[in-house]
């Protein structure tokens, strides 16, 4: 698994620290002549000149190494990604670098470094062949140009003006080529590969090849020479070490990061900054974290490449997990349907708009043009933490180094920035990278050369520009006191390198630093670990997020799911058994630093931002590698070779003599020094080591264990027949349905274990926030789902445009058909007759719900909302059923291979999501706060016992968790109503009432249902008890707390497996058994009480211990049914007298009434004086209190009375207080019979103990529940 940084693979030969493993020189094949390159997007209406053609890798050397096969397709393919392509005398003709990246399939990597330059052609028949190619295209083209200005030939055509002959004719002149008058050329590519990217060397290396190309005298030795020694007497520079070899003009410098430093990059971060500005950086870097689909767009190849390197080198200690193409080839276009997370780069035809490209998904999609210095983000995208710190403290370092945190796209203004800074000579060109100082000299030395010219071009190519001929005399002095090895702008660019990561490295290093606490490490030993990989836990996830500062967890909580975190996890708990992995090794030892340096408690965490203190140091040592060298290569040497091959001729690269360069020397062991032989023996010990593992068990492991979509990490390059792309597409189907499983498994199992704490069992392990994490990367594999195997896209969201063709499907079918299907509306029954109407379950209802919130502006917004009103609804898989059965839509838009298409996949997919049936969500009622909501509301009376109309006028108001709607009056004897308000999130209470006015003002209430008209929420409010005065307790309003209805299709589901209901409002017969109806219903003994008013207590304190976003309502706990309001109920209902005697209801608020009057009219006297003075405030407190809620101007009965008593004691924390009094009081003996619970000493100390337990809370209440009582 080694990453960009690691050493290169096991190999028991010396070659296996050689510093390059092949030499390749692409181009075209003479004998087979002119192929036009159908897979590069052929465009025939373009002039021949324009069109791309097959190249051919000409010749590479050595021909083979065991363990870095040489793989020609890949590296033609990525050497010339468009092909081979032709210019005349008339063209630019400058020469371009880029390099390029191998991924194997076990992720490790090889790099690639290519110069193109172009060749005059000399093969008589392919200039033939150009020709009459042009012949035949003009033929074709010349009636159409006259008829229309529009004509493709290149971007030229669109700026003729139509009649003007002459311009047309300059068209076809610079659109033609002529045998005899033109020049023909043709691109050519020289490449090294190497196993570490370094690619400053390279790219001097392969500079000073051309020069010598180029150059009119021939170079000092036969190029021969100088590709022999490269190959096979250029070691790579130990770690830690640096290196000098000899090109053909000058040394080559390269240095290597010791074990401890970053790992090797040697690709300028400052181009990329530069290219991007600060801010879009970060933002794409958060996106390459989030394991987004990241695409790069550029007309430049080694744009998308340093972007790419630059990006994936910022993530230490993590490493990109996916599909990375830095440079995707013409022909590879199909990948970017594939349906994972990657990182891949687009070159841009020149001319062509981001409009024009079709992407396959873009919800999930993070576009990065790079020309053009913008990005376009997915939606739903948390910011890195402590962004503007972080962005701050990055533009400071940028600042010291001369480079604007915008970036820059122009290299004048910048030229301006650097002049203080860098050579006065040398100044960037945003593409390359520099070219040392000495090419300066270089070109003094041809000063009077006819090659003079070409060379500028290539000078200004690759970012040298010459402004003044003589060089300042101070350069010569500064080197020979410093005795640098390489130019001041290079070591400038190694330095920023290092800081800028340094920075980027700290921010993981305080953000992770007890990142270890939180491994959970079970197996005991690799075996078991590998084999029960995938049902294991492998890291605490919401204790660790628990533990963090709160703005930082909509990043984290979305992190620490990605395939990169769990993948550094894994490799934590493998170096157990085997060793560490070289970058979790750097990481650990940092965080060891930090430890000893802050000597902090380690699970303190703190969100304020810290900064890097390691910059100095880092640039010093890459300055003292690059002052002292520490290795140099032997010098190129004359080899043997036979006389007159390597014969040399201006502007044409020699044809190489293969068998000098096929083999390298026998003995090598001029530079193999101690060190190198030890870290041979290291290398071996470790492949021994690795191999001593079961390779079966290692394979299987490298392969499934940290699947997801990794099995496919790099597209094969080489093959491209239908059946490997239908092999590839069909291993992403599989990865898809395995991802899915993995997903609502998960999404299950922390649901499941949330609802079985509300139940005592356990302990909770998912926040709202991880709950919103897990929906939103449902959404995320939805939508990668929908978009896979499109045959046309349309729209940014694919799952959203297919729900709309199916709607116009269905509105067309509907108005065909004269009578709509409606289901005739079945209606829930309750004992009274009075019903509500059962909502219709209509996949186009819940989307036109959807189409009317104008808050929601984008497509993949909508399907997002969509989703998770499906899920709350319990038909997320019954509607996604719907949609695909109506075949001929899915065959329309899909192709044979898409996921949707895989009939037995498909099956699978819809039934892990059945699963998601099991638990309740709230996911849009929660997250959609603002937008107004139908409900509908239904009274229904206890007809039995009350009048069937009543002359009063009713009113109602209903409250939930983020809001009420004020009192409404309801119609006159209509019970039923429906009103349309802002979401009010799940519903807790209703009050209900009346004016008492007219002749029948009584009114006997069963209980109110209200339905959320969106997500088909019910909630009843069951009450019980009479409206009206001098009838029950003479109240004309009451507080009803309300409950979830189970839904229908949980009806189906709860006979199978029941989830626990939530906890109930006070249920009717518990009401009536206190009051009026006695006697129904068994009185409960002294022992239960006690246990009741435990519980409640205990309830409300579990309440206070959740995190805040997980608590749920307080008011239920107060005045549930096992509420605290109805546990003291209960008690002081125990030992009352019973009403019978006095003919008239007593209720527990007329005991509370006579004790405030006599504590109004008697000073009691005590022993102690202190006692006196806290007894009478806690009197004074209680008259207060009870008097308030008597002159509150509201009709609340008795019973109302004293649960707004019981809640405000609870707030204010003086229950504790108040009962000690009321026990004392005289009427206790005249109201309570002698074995009351009240009169007993013992069992009041004990109440007041319980309910001191719930002073430490901060409790606010609902407003229904006082409204109107001022205290």
């Amino acid at each position: 698994m080694s990453g960009s940084g690691a050493t290169p693979g096991p190999g028991s030969s010396p070659a296996a620290c050689r510093f390059a493993h092949y030499f390749v020189l692409c181009g075209i094949d003479a004998d087979s002549g002119l192929e036009p390159d159908e897979l590069a997007g052929e465009n025939f209406d373009q002039s021949p000149l324009r069109r791309t053609f097959k190249s051919k890798v000409l010749a590479h050397y050595p021909q083979n190494i065991e363990w870095n096969p040489f793989d020609q397709d890949a590296v033609n393919m990525l050497c010339m990604p468009k092909g081979l392509s032709f210019r005349t005398q008339t063209d630019t003709r400058d020469p371009q670098f880029h390099s390029f990246i191998i991924t194997r399939e076990d992720g490790s990597r090889t790099y690639g470094f290519v110069l193109t330059f172009y060749e005059e052609v000399t093969s008589k028949p392919i200039c033939t062949a150009m020709q009459t190619l042009y012949q035949m295209h003009n033929a074709e083209h010349s009636s159409s140009v006259y008829a229309s200005s529009s004509c493709s030939m290149d971007s030229l055509a669109s700026s003729i003006d139509e009649g003007d002959t002459t311009s047309l004719l300059k068209l076809q002149r610079y659109n033609s080529y002529d045998i005899s008058r033109d020049t023909l050329y043709v691109s050519k590519s020289i490449c090294l590969i190497t196993p570490l990217p370094f690619m400053q060397a390279c790219k001097k290396f392969l500079i000073q090849l051309y020069m010598a190309v180029t150059s009119q005298q021939p170079p000092p030795l036969p190029l021969e020479s100088y590709i022999h020694n490269i190959l096979y007497e250029v070691p790579l520079p130990p770690p830690g070490r640096s290196l000098k070899f000899y090109g053909v003009y000058e040394p080559v410098i390269c240095q290597r990061p010791g074990p401890n430093e970053l790992p090797l990059s040697d690709y300028p971060l400052r181009e990329a900054f530069e290219l991007l500005g600060l801010e879009n950086l970060v933002q794409v870097f958060t996106c390459v974290l989030l394991e987004m689909q990241i695409l790069l767009y550029s007309q430049d190849y080694q744009r998308l490449m340093t972007v790419a390197e630059g990006i994936t080198t910022l993530l230490f200690p993590f490493q990109w997990q996916h599909v990375y193409v830095p440079i995707l080839p013409a022909s590879l276009l199909h990948f970017l349907d594939a349906p994972v997370p990657y990182l891949m780069g687009l070159q841009s035809k020149e001319g062509t708009d981001r409009s024009k490209l079709e992407l396959p998904q873009e919800a999930n999609l993070c576009f990065v043009d790079i020309d053009n210095h913008f990005i376009e983000l997915p939606e739903e995208f948390p910011q890195f933490p402590n962004k503007v710190d972080f962005i701050q403290e990055l533009s400071e370092v940028l600042f010291q180094f001369g480079i604007p945190p915008e970036g820059s796209l122009h290299c004048s203004e910048n030229a301006t920035k650097l002049k203080n800074l860098v050579l006065k000579d040398l100044v960037n060109d945003k593409k390359n990278g520099n070219v040392s100082a000495n090419n300066i000299s270089m070109y003094e030395l041809l000063k009077g050369n006819e090659t003079i010219a070409r060379l500028q071009a290539l000078a200004k190519r690759t970012g040298v520009t010459v402004e003044k001929m003589d060089l300042p005399a101070s350069l010569g002095e500064k080197e020979k006191d410093l005795k640098l090895q390489c130019e001041e702008a290079e070591l400038r660019d190694y330095q920023l390198n290092v800081q800028l990561r340094e920075v980027f490295a700290n921010r993981f290093t305080q953000m992770f630093a007890d990142y270890e606490a939180f491994v959970i490490q079970t197996a005991q030993d690799m075996e078991s670990w590998l084999t029960n990989r995938e049902q294991m836990q492998n890291f605490d996830k919401a204790s660790f997020l628990s533990d963090q500062p709160e703005p930082y967890l909509p990043f984290l909580s979305r992190f620490i799911e990605t395939q990169m975190f769990a993948t550094f996890i894994d490799n934590k708990i493998m170096s157990q058994w085997e060793e560490k992995d070289p970058l979790l090794r750097v990481f650990d030892s940092r965080i060891e630093k930090i430890r000893l340096y802050n000597v902090r408690a380690p699970t303190l965490r703190t969100s304020i931002y810290q900064k890097c203190s390691t910059l100095k140091e880092a640039a010093q040592s890459i300055e003292q590698r690059l002052m002292k060298m520490d290795h140099t290569a032997i010098h190129p040497h004359l080899l043997d070779m036979k006389i007159g091959q390597g014969k040399y001729e201006q502007g044409f690269f020699p044809k190489l003599q293969s068998d000098v360069l096929a083999t390298g020397p026998t003995n090598n062991n001029r530079w193999v020094s101690r060190s190198a032989t030890q870290r041979r023996k290291e290398r071996l010990r470790q492949h021994s080591e690795h191999v001593g593992l079961d390779n079966d068990l290692r394979e299987k492991y490298m392969q499934e264990a940290r699947s997801l979509g990794k099995n496919l990490r790099q597209p094969k390059l080489s093959d491209l027949s239908p059946a490997v792309i239908a092999q590839t597409n069909w291993k992403f189907v599989e990865g898809l349905l395995k991802e899915c499983r993995m997903k609502t498994k998960r999404m299950l199992v922390e649901k499941m274990g949330h609802e079985a704490v509300e139940l005592g069992h356990g302990e909770a392990n998912i926040t709202g926030l991880e709950e919103n994490t897990l929906i939103a990367s449902l959404c995320d594999l939805l939508e990668r789902i929908w978009s896979h195997g499109l045959q046309v896209k349309q729209g940014k969201s694919a799952l959203w445009s297919h729900l709309i063709q199916f709607q116009d499907r269905e509105e067309k079918q509907e108005h065909l058909a004269e009578s709509p299907v409606a289901l005739g509306p079945e209606r829930r029954k309750s004992d009274s007759g009075v019903m509500l109407p059962t909502l219709r379950v209509s996949l186009i209802q819940d989307m036109r719900h959807i189409q009317n919130m104008s808050e929601i502006k984008t497509d993949v917004g909508r399907a997002r909302a969509w989703i998770r009103l499906s899920l709350e609804k319990k038909l997320l898989s019954q509607h996604l059923k719907q949609l695909l059965s109506n075949q001929p839509l899915t065959k329309k838009l899909y192709k044979r291979y898409a996921f949707l298409r895989c009939e037995e996949e498909r099956e699978q997919f819809l039934y892990h999501l059945l699963s998601l049936n099991a638990v309740d969500y709230f996911c849009f009622t929660s997250v959609f706060t603002t937008i107004m909501i139908p409900y509908r509301s239904v009274i229904i009376p206890i007809k039995k016992l009350s009048n069937a109309i009543i002359t009063s006028n009713p009113w109602i108001c209903v409250s939930g968790e983020l809001g009420d709607t004020g009192v409404m009056p309801i119609p006159k004897n209509l019970l039923e109503m429906t009103f349309e308000c802002q979401n009010l999130g799940k519903l807790t209470t209703v009050q209900i009432g009346h004016d008492n006015s007219g002749l029948l003002a009584k009114w006997l209430v069963d209980c109110v249902m209200v339905r959320n008209e969106i997500t088909g929420h019910t909630y009843r409010f069951p009450c019980g008890r009479w409206l009206g005065k001098g009838i029950d307790d003479g109240s004309l309003e009451r507080i009803l707390i309300g409950e979830l209805m189970a839904s229908a299709a949980d009806e189906d589901l709860v006979k199978q497996c029941r989830t626990p209901p939530q906890q109930k409002s006070p249920t009717t017969a518990r009401r009536l058994s206190i009051t009026s109806l006695t006697g129904k219903t068994p009185k409960p003994n002294a022992g239960q009480i006690q246990e009741g008013i435990g519980e409640a207590v205990n309830n409300i304190v579990k309440h206070f211990h959740k995190p805040e976003k997980e608590r749920g309502s307080l008011t239920v706990l107060l005045c549930g049914e096992n509420g605290l309001v109805a546990a003291l109920e209960q008690v002081f209902h125990h030992g009352f007298k019973s009403a019978r005697i006095f003919h008239k209801n007593v209720f527990i608020w007329d005991f509370i009434e006579r004790a405030v009057a006599y504590f109004e009219t008697t000073d009691q006297i005590l022993d102690n004086e202190d006692d006196v003075l806290i007894q009478k405030s806690s009197c004074k407190t209680f008259c207060h209190y009870v008097n308030a809620i008597n002159t509150a101007p509201r009709n609340i009965g008795k019973d109302g009375k004293f649960q707004i008593l019981v809640c405000l004691g609870t707030r204010d924390r003086l229950l504790p207080q108040w009962i000690p009094l009321l026990a004392e009081c005289p009427a206790i003996t005249r109201m309570y019979e002698e074995s009351a619970l009240l009169r007993d000493h013992m069992t009041v100390n004990s109440l007041i103990r319980i309910l001191q337990t719930i002073q430490d809370f901060t409790i606010v209440l609902e407003g229904s529940l006082i409204k109107g009582v001022d205290v």
